[in-house]
């Protein structure tokens, strides 16, 4: 049987979440356009300042453009978060209310989240002529990382929530160049996925704890199965980038132009989506709680990511 340590509470994750009331109509939209003039995502997300084959402009709209899948990825995972989600208050529907409810909170906040990224890629194309290049179809990834192991799955959404969390604080927050709307979403979503983080470590804790160590070096494997499917995703959605800049600025790259533009994409995105939530400090003492061989096995997955 698994312990994860924590002090976290479904009534105190339902409290503070009831505290964050936002609506999708306060940030997008009725003149909350965005400033193309200015950053969307600072440079330690993006990976695109020491590209040498783009000037000024290329690499601001490289930027939007990574501000664009940035989102859409975001929204990408949680078509698979919000039925898994769900799937864990039906279970619990029968038990302590608290927990039925913070999850349900959780579930609803998903699915404003994913309105919220369709509303700004709706702005983004007023915008922005050229069609960004995106995977898909975010079914297909669902229908994949749901037939994992729940442990497996429930590992890769914290992973994913306390990464958020290091996004914001360490990149974003204190970033005063990046256009203050888009700022703005990010800042919300940060402020709900916060408790997102406290609530998936309590499901974690409990499903870890009615299982084996067998089978909880399942659930490390299934995580970092899954972790391999997203890196497959994020490597194409890299090169959709390149192609989406080809055709947004109407030049044609070299083939060693478009392998450095390639080479830094791919090591940012997997910085960003893999690299930083598996070293997350919260995340690595989960695992390690869980089984130290784990904790060495992701480390060293993302050492070699990095």
């Amino acid at each position: 049987m698994g312990t994860i340590q924590h002090n976290y509470t479904y009534a105190s994750t339902l409290s503070d979440a009831l505290k964050i009331n936002w609506k999708v109509d306060d940030l997008i939209g009725e003149g909350k356009g965005l400033d193309f003039t200015k950053p969307f995502l600072p440079d330690s997300l993006t990976g695109i300042q020491a590209i040498a084959a783009l000037d000024a402009r290329e690499k601001l709209a490289l930027n939007h453009i990574r501000g664009r899948t940035y989102l859409y990825l975001f929204g990408f995972v949680e078509e698979f978060i919000l039925p898994f989600v769900l799937e864990q208050a039906r279970r619990a529907v029968h038990g302590d209310s608290a927990q039925v409810r913070s999850l349900l909170t959780f579930a609803e906040e998903e699915a404003k989240h994913i309105d919220l990224f369709r509303r700004f890629s709706e702005e983004f194309e007023k915008q922005f002529p050229t069609p960004v290049g995106l995977i898909g179809p975010a079914k297909e990834l669902a229908d994949a990382v749901l037939s994992h192991s729940p442990l497996g799955v429930v590992l890769v959404i914290l992973h994913l929530e306390w990464l958020t969390q290091r996004h914001y604080l360490e990149s974003i927050k204190d970033d005063g160049i990046l256009d203050p709307q888009f700022k703005s979403l990010l800042r919300h979503h940060w402020q709900e996925e916060a408790q997102h983080a406290k609530v998936d470590t309590l499901l974690a804790s409990e499903l870890a704890a009615a299982l084996s160590a067998d089978e909880i070096k399942v659930g490390i494997e299934d995580y970092l199965k899954i972790a391999s499917l997203l890196n497959d995703g994020l490597t194409t959605q890299a090169k959709l980038d390149v192609e989406t800049l080809e055709r947004h600025t109407g030049r044609s790259f070299s083939a060693a132009e478009r392998s450095e533009i390639e080479a830094a994409q791919i090591s940012s995105y997997r910085h960003t989506f893999l690299v930083a939530g598996a070293e997350h400090p919260n995340f690595v003492k989960a695992v390690g709680e869980l089984s130290a061989e784990g904790r060495e096995r992701i480390a060293a997955v993302a050492r070699a990511l990095n």
